[in-house]
């Protein structure tokens, strides 16, 4: 088939690499955002997916919107059988969903219609589910709301990060968006509706809620710390006001009256912290400016923000 890719993160670049090696299909151009200022100089930058088609000789396309009239006239004269969406981040209008010959099909980092949304992997994660996965849909007005042509799940592991279960995704994905293009037709007309009273959204990660909230048990704040783990990293205030990122911790059994939020104990084992139910032991934590480093390294000539017996502050997310 004749393919447009749209997409623009290393995710995707993933599946379109998976495109161009099966040589199964015909990529003829390749859409993805435009060019963004990066690293200390702020120079532009393109994406990982317009580096990959340069690479392999394929028109690339970056319009700031597919509004335009232009803009769906030119996608229109590309003669796709398909267009395949990835982590694009522009919004495909009615007009341009129905371009293609077969319309346009998106890969999403989770099992419909759960955690339809932005941030997917975070959500799954920080919510305790035991299963992730991917689904291939047909694309509709909606946000992750089309028919499901195919889903593959994974288990999410007991000490999974929202980085490890996105490597295992990256190559969950291309994987399964291969197999649907092989059968794409059959695909289509068996394709299952998306039952909407099990719907949930991923909402957009923010750093404010990143930070550790005393008043949950100690197994959702050990679930909070993988979840934002690589970004936005989750965190806490010291004793002394100072912000400190926190990338591991555990859940440690506790049944003292100590209120949420206090130091029952800072040592080379790690500082414990009371929460509303048991106990969280921070192992790997990161003062500004420095590298993550082990709890025990953290106390030497700190042990001022952690003192025994007192209440740190914590958000009270809603």
């Amino acid at each position: 088939m004749r393919i447009v890719f749209a997409g623009t993160p290393e995710f995707a670049a993933g599946h379109l690499e998976a495109l161009f090696a099966a040589k199964e299909h015909e990529v003829v151009a390749v859409y993805t955002q435009p060019d963004r200022p990066a690293g200390r100089g702020k120079k532009l930058q393109a994406s990982a997916v317009k580096q990959l088609a340069l690479a392999h000789d394929v028109a690339v396309e970056q319009p700031v919107s597919l509004k335009d009239p232009d803009v769906q006239a030119q996608l229109a004269n590309y003669h796709a059988d398909v267009m395949v969406v990835v982590a694009y981040g522009l919004i495909l209008p009615e007009a341009v969903l129905r371009i293609p010959t077969y319309g346009c099909i998106n890969v999403h980092g989770s099992l419909l219609p759960r955690w339809r949304g932005a941030a997917p992997i975070q959500r799954a994660i920080w919510a305790g589910d035991t299963h992730a996965g991917v689904a291939i849909m047909q694309m509709e007005a909606g946000l992750d709301t089309g028919p499901v042509l195919l889903e593959k799940a994974l288990p999410i592991a007991a000490e999974e990060t929202s980085a490890s279960l996105y490597e295992k995704l990256a190559k969950l994905g291309p994987a399964a968006l291969l197999e649907c293009l092989h059968e794409l037709p059959q695909k289509l007309s068996t394709a299952q509706q998306q039952d909407e009273t099990c719907v949930t959204y991923a909402h957009k990660l923010s750093k404010e809620e990143a930070q550790l909230n005393w008043q949950q048990p100690a197994v959702v704040l050990e679930r909070w710390v993988r979840a934002f783990n690589p970004w936005p990293v989750a965190w806490l205030r010291s004793a002394t006001g100072e912000t400190l990122k926190i990338w591991r911790a555990e859940v440690l059994p506790d049944t003292s009256k100590a209120l949420p939020g206090t130091v029952l104990s800072a040592d080379k084992t790690g500082i414990v912290v009371k929460t509303q139910e048991n106990a969280l032991r921070i192992l790997e934590l990161q003062p500004a400016g420095k590298k993550p480093m082990p709890a025990a390294d953290f106390l030497n000539g700190r042990a001022e923000h952690f003192p025994v017996g007192r209440q740190l502050a914590g958000a009270n997310h809603e």
